[in-house]
């Protein structure tokens, strides 16, 4: 069976990224600022237990990076849960995917660079307001959007660099610090509340996010359909072992861990002395910078699949000639994250990503249940909108089980979210309804004339 038209556009991007080059994307995602924080708030309510719950919600996570892996091993273009959401349920719902998607990551762009900024700020106060707090944004933005713009090599190459810069402090705090460790603080019996435990578990589940953006970059990988599925078990794995450790040193080396707004400098201030300190607070900048790049990544092929598919006019998905890059949709996500940025908008419309993680965490597992009842003859068949799926090259085992428990840990997400987060959401896909259904009529208007 030949390929479908709908997938054309990406054969015109370049496969540059391998298995490694995607699992640095997903660590990057994962571990962003946040963890150089988290440890104080999980000491505070789950004592002695929170390395255990950072396993434990690991393993969870686990289970929906299984379910996105054997989707993704059926495609092998740009757009990743846009994309399996088109082939098993259809337009409108993957227009939401799609649409959320990329909505939340130029919001997170805007949020993650205001708090590279808030951190450069230490070392330098005049670039956290006014005229040069925009002027800052601005130059960081178009810094990041040329090397997006350049190509998938170059851009891969700077994530890859600045995984290795923040994951590099993490191992050396972990490492020298486990001498350290005051085993018995980190082992004595913690009192706490089934709420304590469940507020730590909907953190992490929280703070484990971003694998969702490794498949987007599908059109872009060489092997996407076994470099997808590596990384984001790679991915997942990696980060459950930094983040559990890091969280077992912090808590055995600093007394008042609870308490502390920087844990990890803190704590390495204990045992490796000033200069510990300063390198985890550089590790928190590189963090935040390499974040930063990934949001640009994942968001601008978030707009060029919706484009790519026909759900957006074929502006968004023009590819540069030279350079192979979505070059409309990489200036569009940046213009509309400097927007957020310099507005301080960002802060009400990332809100919206607790939503967003939930709808695509299950269309995604739902997806994977759909698909495996496509009949095939031969290698490929047809999905819904004429989508090209393949037979799966990585399985799950044990039937809709998997997937099943991925969609009940999902769904908790919607019991940790706030009420603004939910105000905020259910605002995103209203106004992702309301553009779907005016790009309908727009081109029915067109067929007509």
């Amino acid at each position: 069976m030949t390929s479908t038209a709908a997938e054309t556009p990406s054969s015109s991007l370049r496969r540059e990224l391998g298995r490694w080059d995607l699992t640095a994307v997903g660590v990057n995602q994962v571990i962003g600022g946040a963890v150089f924080a988290l440890p104080a708030a999980l000491a505070a309510n789950a004592g002695s237990w929170s390395p255990w719950m950072v396993a434990a919600i690991g393993l969870a996570s686990m289970l929906i990076a299984l379910s996105f892996a054997e989707v993704a091993s059926r495609f092998d273009g740009t757009g990743g849960p846009y994309l399996y959401t088109r082939a098993a349920f259809g337009r409108f719902a993957a227009f939401e995917v799609g649409w959320m998607m990329w909505f939340t990551r130029a919001a997170s762009w805007a949020s993650v660079i205001n708090v590279l900024v808030a951190s450069l700020g230490f070392y330098w106060p005049s670039v956290t307001a006014g005229a040069n707090r925009s002027i800052f944004l601005t130059i960081i933005i178009a810094i990041i959007a040329a090397i997006n713009l350049r190509g998938i090599r170059q851009s891969s190459l700077v994530v890859n660099v600045l995984t290795v810069a923040k994951l590099l402090p993490l191992a050396i705090f972990i490492i020298a610090g486990l001498l350290y460790v005051d085993w018995a603080r980190a082992s004595a019996p913690a009192t706490f509340d089934f709420s304590q435990l469940s507020t730590s578990a909907l953190l992490l589940i929280f703070a484990f996010g971003g694998y969702e953006t490794v498949p987007v970059l599908g059109g872009e990988a060489k092997d996407p359909r076994r470099a997808i599925p590596f990384a984001l078990i790679t991915t997942i794995a990696i980060v459950t072992v930094v983040m559990a450790l890091a969280q077992l040193v912090a808590l055995g080396t600093l007394p008042d861990l609870a308490t502390s707004k920087t844990p990890l400098a803190d704590a390495s201030a204990l045992f490796l002395g000033a200069g510990g300190a300063a390198m985890i607070t550089l590790g928190a900048v590189f963090s935040t910078s390499g974040n930063n790049m990934g949001q640009a990544l994942s968001g601008s092929r978030n707009l060029f699949a919706l484009a790519e598919q026909g759900d957006l006019p074929p502006f968004f998905g023009r590819v540069h000639p030279a350079w192979r890059t979505p070059i409309n949709a990489i200036i569009i996500t940046a213009m509309v994250s400097l927007l957020l940025a310099v507005s301080g908008s960002f802060v009400t419309m990332a809100a919206a990503s607790a939503i967003s993680r939930l709808l695509v965490y299950v269309m995604t597992c739902a997806s994977m249940i759909r698909l495996r009842a496509i009949r095939f003859h031969g290698e490929e068949s047809v999905g819904r909108n004429g989508v090209a799926v393949r037979q799966a090259l990585f399985t799950v085992p044990g039937g809709p089980v998997v997937p099943s428990l991925a969609i009940l840990i999902a769904l908790a997400i919607l019991f940790g979210a706030t009420r603004q987060q939910l105000i905020s959401g259910t605002g995103a896909l209203v106004a992702g309804a309301v553009l779907y259904f005016i790009a309908i009529r727009s081109a029915r208007g067109v067929v007509r004339s």
